[in-house]
């Protein structure tokens, strides 16, 4: 399993507070999860699946990669709909 860390800082306005605990009780289900599934085989032996944030948007973005050549096979959302919701964001 890999979680991408490379997001950029919170933006305040989005900030809801929240429980620490139950976060990370969350975030643990989440990674076992997805452990689970790449250890399954499911996906196929050369496959991985990969949660990670988009960087304009900070919407999660599910991602299945060719863990050899890193090519992302399938993505959720993809490209274009991370791209409609920053322009909403930036004209609303």
């Amino acid at each position: 399993m890999r979680i991408e860390g490379s997001a950029p800082a919170i933006d305040p306005q989005y900030t809801v507070v929240r429980d620490p605990i139950a976060i990370q009780a969350e975030n643990r289900g989440i990674i076992q999860a997805v452990r689970a599934i790449n250890a399954s085989g499911n996906l196929g032996e050369d496959r991985e699946l990969v949660f990670s944030l988009d960087r304009q948007t900070r919407r999660p973005v599910i991602k299945i990669i060719n863990k050899d050549t890193k090519e992302v096979l399938r993505q959720i959302p993809n490209d274009r709909v991370l791209q409609l919701s920053q322009d909403i964001k930036v004209f609303a």
